[in-house]
């Protein structure tokens, strides 16, 4: 009996560990944009999420590196602030009239 409130205490110990959040979590999202305007909005937009770190946005693979805490915040709600800004990721879709008031030079070939 003693042995399996041990076993029970040690399972839980490793199942609440393995929940936690990482406070310097790195992540990669595709978001679509084509210039330094874009690299700027695209930034900006991360950054206004609280708990992101660091955000860097790479104009030639169309990657945005994220440093986040994941504590604070998560990847869905740093892809919904890019997409409110006109800008779609792989999983969220800025919406058209967003997309339509970008500047010429910003507007990328959308994917259906």
């Amino acid at each position: 009996m003693k042995n399996l409130v041990y076993l029970v205490l040690l399972f839980v110990a490793f199942s609440a560990q393995a929940q936690q959040k990482n406070k310097n979590a790195k992540v990669n999202v595709e978001v679509n944009g084509n210039c330094e305007q874009c690299k700027k909005r695209i930034e900006k937009a991360a950054y206004s999420v609280p708990g992101v770190k660091s955000a860097e946005w790479h104009i030639d693979d169309k990657v945005l590196q994220l440093i986040i805490n994941e504590t604070k915040c998560s990847v869905t709600d740093v892809e919904k602030a890019v997409a409110k800004i006109g800008h779609d990721t792989k999983n969220v879709k800025a919406n058209d009239e967003t997309y339509n008031n970008l500047h010429h030079c910003c507007k990328y070939d959308r994917k259906e």
